[in-house]
Order: C-alpha cells, then structure tokens, then sequence
C-alpha cells in the first residue's frame, strides 16, 4: 500500500481546504513573512539534497538540457494554462472567494506550488523508494513541510491549492508502480545525481517562493528524467576515455 503517498497528498489537500477558509482571518504581513521562511526550507531542502551528488557535470549537464528541452517545447506556458483550468471550475464551484493576487502573481505562484508539490526531488525519490522498499519516511517527512506550506499558500491562492494533490497523487502512485522496474536499473551513485537535480529544482523553486528570481522551475523538469540516463553514460561511457 502507498501509505507515504497518501499522507502526503491528503496533507496537501487538507493543508489546501484549511489556507482557503482561514485566508482572510490571516494579515498580509503574516502570509509574506511566513511565506518567506517556506522559501528558505524549501533552499534548505534543495542544499541538503544537493550536497551529496556524486558526479557535477552529469547534474548540470542534465539541468542545462532538460531546461533547454522544457524551453523549446514550452513545457511552462502548457503548465500555466493547466494552472488556470485547475482554477476555473473552483472559483465556479465557490464564487465568492477573495483573491488579493494579480493575474500574473496567481499563475507564476501556483505554478511554483505545483512544481514545489509535484516535481520535487524528495517526492519523487520517495514516491519510488516507497515503491521499491515499502519505506515511507521520506514522504511523512515531506507531508509534514507540504501540509503548512498548503495551508499558507492556500491563503493567498484560495481552494485551487488542494485540487493540487490529484495530479500530484496520479505522479507519485505511476512512480510508485513503476519502482519496481526503475530501481534495479539504478545505481547509488545514479540516485545521488538523481536526488542532486531535484535539488536544484528545490532550490530555484525556494528563490521563487522568495521572489528574488522567478527562475522557470516548470521547464526545469525534463531534467528529472534525464539525470540518470546521463549519470550512467558518465560513468560506463565517458569515465572510461578520461
């Protein structure tokens, strides 16, 4: 059973339904501030995960290209217009909810929530170490971090938040089936450079919550899958020659 999986999406969503009914109670400078410190976990997050990667190149080779790929096929504005159809019917459903943000401050935030929520490096090493070994603790801990983050953004963002956790659930579960054929293809070493990348999404997605630098986190996310194809020709291709 996906139990990680699971404690995280309904922390999503709960976190989702609780920030949309208590937003308007919480002050601006409470949802910034608060926010702010999301953001710097978030870095942490991404330094944590990055600091063990085993080859460099690979991991920015793989960042480099898989942003390039993202880019050309305008992965972004495809996420961004998802974004806005997630919001349709819920600002149908309950019309009367207040949303302070522009326009654009609402797509390019809720698209670093479903990244941040989605596509992160923890998530997705989870989802597919749960898979392999039954072990959720990645995910619970997770959970812990994605319930608040939820409940804040939620404030600002309204309901759409918690409709996040169904493509969320629907990627983390497709990696939990799949675990069993990924893992063994793996190495230690692949799994450093694989955790490595999604920390540099973590970390640009932490620079985004901040608004320091909207880096486009959402392109970035090809280079999730290339890393570890590239690790292993690293290191049965190009290591050899060298």
């Amino acid at each position: 059973m996906p139990v990680g999986i699971l404690i995280n999406v309904f922390s999503v969503f709960f976190g989702g339904i609780i920030g949309g009914f208590v937003g308007e109670r919480i002050s601006e400078k409470f949802k910034q501030e608060i926010n702010m410190v999301f953001g710097a976990c978030s870095m942490t997050m991404g330094i944590y995960a990055i600091a063990p990667m085993k080859y460099m190149p690979v991991v920015i080779f793989s960042v480099v290209l898989g942003t390039g790929l993202g880019l050309v096929f305008h992965l972004g504005e495809k996420i961004n217009r998802g974004a806005m159809l997630m919001q349709r019917p819920i600002a149908k459903l309950i019309p009367n909810e207040k949303l302070t943000l522009s326009q654009e401050d609402f797509v390019n935030t809720l698209v670093t929530v479903i990244v941040l929520f989605c596509a992160s490096g923890s998530g997705i090493y989870g989802s597919l170490d749960s898979g392999m070994t039954g072990d959720s603790s990645v995910l619970i801990a997770k959970s812990i971090l994605d319930f608040f983050t939820a409940a804040i953004f939620a404030c600002n963002l309204g309901f759409v938040v918690s409709v996040i956790a169904l493509p969320q659930f629907v990627i983390f579960f497709t990696l939990f089936l799949m675990a069993k054929f990924i893992f063994p293809l793996t190495t230690p070493d692949m799994i450093l450079d694989f955790k490595a990348c999604g920390g540099v999404l973590m970390l640009a997605t932490g620079f985004r919550m901040i608004k320091v630098k909207m880096f486009p986190t959402a392109d970035m996310i090809p280079s999730m899958l290339l890393v570890m194809p590239i690790s292993w020709a690293w290191v049965n291709w190009i290591l050899p020659l060298l």
